[in-house]
């Protein structure tokens, strides 16, 4: 059987916007609050859209994903769809990430309309939690990824590692130590884009 190029492209087109609508949608839970949580700051539910409102973007393929926050509470990543999110990949046993810690508290209390999400992995929990305590970096969601779950699925390999992701699903990487100039930089150029 021969299939035109226009048939086959209308066949793609339409599996892909088949396999768009059928995932995730909006999703209640989003906002990671900001605040003085011992581990990690919460996760608040969202505003209820209202009737006529716009309907929130697609959920990238990257945000597919949940996990635990240091302090047991379930977190999903379709949470953080169409919003700028910076995720921090550190490890607890790594010199480069204490060192940005005060850079990640002051940037992230700098942009409150930004995720900062901490992905924890390399390491056990109990030594992620001494972590987070003794940075003072628990204002932000702090994930437990101890089997590299989300470091795979946002493809880092490395801490320490930042993520910024676009509304859009669109990332670019920076490797550490970043200090607060060029964390903001980042984060500001994340912003304008």
């Amino acid at each position: 059987m021969i299939i035109s190029r226009g048939a086959a492209a209308l066949a793609a087109a339409t599996a892909l916007l088949v396999a768009g609508c059928a995932g995730g949608g909006w999703d209640e839970a989003a906002n990671p609050a900001r605040g003085d949580a011992p581990l990690s700051a919460p996760v608040t539910p969202a505003a209820t859209p209202t009737p006529g409102a716009r309907t929130p973007a697609a959920v990238p393929a990257a945000l597919d994903f949940s996990a635990r926050t240091l302090d047991g509470q379930e977190f999903r990543g379709t949470s953080l769809a169409g919003r700028p999110v910076v995720f921090w990949f550190w490890a607890p046993w790594c010199p480069k990430c204490r060192s940005e810690a005060p850079a990640v508290r002051a940037i992230s209390a700098r942009h409150t309309g930004v995720a900062f999400v901490g992905v924890a992995g390399l390491d056990t929990e109990a030594a992620m939690k001494e972590f987070v305590q003794r940075t003072g970096t628990g204002g932000i969601v702090q994930l437990s990824d101890t089997k590299g779950a989300v470091w795979t699925k946002l493809g880092v390999t490395e801490q320490s590692t930042f993520v910024f992701m676009a509304p859009d699903g669109s990332t670019t990487k920076a490797s550490g130590p970043l200090d607060r100039d060029a964390l903001d930089g980042h984060v500001r150029a994340l912003l304008a884009g």
